[in-house]
């Protein structure tokens, strides 16, 4: 199967692709800026950016950790980073993530409309209110992520009603990605939420609102993959975990060789100071948390709201913020590192311009 381009908003996407946002650091503007210069969209994370080219831009640290939710997420490095990937894309297409769930999320979607992202994807909660953040920017197109045809609706009929706008795309996104899911522990091992068969319903539900391009999420691997979910109605895929194993890839080398040593059984879901399962390689970390025997909980940075200034992290066992980032600085012994479940299928590191010929035209 040959692949259509894919459009959101004003922009194409010449190959149907979407780099999902992984934070910290794991897709800065080394990979973002790759697959959108090859034809996908690169989509920048916006989690931790005060971490960038060696906490450059973290002004206040505490024990070499930025000091609250203000220099975790760095106004410059975020900039720095999107005029960086800038400088290896060109003018094609490029997204940035932003989490519904962080403290701060109006000033980072103004923020990445000020510093020129073409498109901003928001996961990570139900983003009601987000063109209320991007008011003045009519050409910033607006992407939430979803789990279901109901959350779509609801999102549909705020914004229409609030806004007088609509999703330019949706992502739908199954229980077999990396990181934070939109469902409970029980649904993910359920047949009936798998994305395979959450995939129809969202794209029938997309249609009422005039045509929303569905982008499924979660799962996918190879170009079978991209061709089933396309087959269901789909016009596009996201796909997170498979750009880590690319040379590009803003993630540590250490990063790259955890995923590149899991087997099968070694992805496993877990609980986290979100609110919401989360989906990862079982490491040191994940033992010394099981025996609540992990590194102590601080709460320097205040990453994200759930958590209510790590009241959560104390209940879970350990500090996201501070987990992530030392994943991204390549910590093997308390580094958190997410991954979707076929994320033991890695086995080889390649260029993302490799990568992308082998998702569009197969192995």
């Amino acid at each position: 199967m040959s692949y259509n381009s894919l459009k959101i908003g004003k922009y194409t996407i010449e190959k149907p692709i979407v780099q999902g946002g992984m934070g910290v650091g794991i897709s800065w503007d080394k990979l973002a800026g790759n697959v959108s210069k090859e034809g996908g969209l690169g989509v920048i994370s916006s989690v931790g950016t005060g971490y960038y080219n060696n906490k450059e831009f973290a002004g206040k640290l505490v024990g070499n950790r930025p000091l609250s939710e203000a220099n975790f997420y760095s106004k410059t490095g975020f900039e720095a980073i999107i005029k960086n990937a800038r400088k290896i894309c060109g003018d094609k297409p490029l997204a940035a993530n932003v989490l519904y769930a962080i403290n701060g999320y109006g000033d980072v979607l103004r923020n990445a409309c000020e510093f020129g992202v073409d498109i901003i994807i928001t996961g990570a909660g139900l983003p009601t209110n987000m063109p209320e953040f991007t008011e003045g920017y009519p050409d910033v197109a607006l992407v939430p992520i979803v789990s279901s045809a109901k959350a779509l609706k609801i999102i549909c009929k705020r914004w229409q009603k609030r806004y007088n706008r609509l999703p330019d795309a949706v992502i739908l996104e199954g229980p077999k990605s990396g990181g934070h899911q939109g469902f409970t522990y029980e649904q993910c091992s359920m047949e009936e939420y798998q994305l395979e068969n959450l995939v129809e319903s969202v794209v029938a539900e997309a249609a009422l609102w005039g045509d929303i391009p569905v982008i499924a999420a979660g799962g996918v691997w190879d170009k079978n993959d991209i061709d089933a979910m396309m087959a269901l109605g789909a016009r596009g895929v996201q796909m997170g975990t498979r750009f880590i194993g690319t040379h590009e890839c803003d993630a540590h080398d250490n990063f790259k060789q955890v995923l590149l040593n899991a087997k099968q059984g070694d992805i496993k879901l877990m609980s986290s100071p979100v609110g919401y399962p989360a989906q990862g390689v079982v490491t040191n970390l994940t033992h010394l948390v099981a025996k609540r025997e992990g590194p102590d909980i601080k709460c320097i940075s205040n990453c994200v709201a759930p958590c209510n200034r790590g009241v959560e992290a104390k209940e879970v066992g350990f500090c996201i913020a501070d987990r992530l980032s030392d994943a991204y600085e390549g910590n093997l012994e308390t580094g958190l590192f997410f991954s979707g479940t076929n994320g033991y299928k890695l086995d080889e590191i390649i260029s993302v311009k490799e990568l992308m010929n082998k998702l569009t035209q197969g192995e």
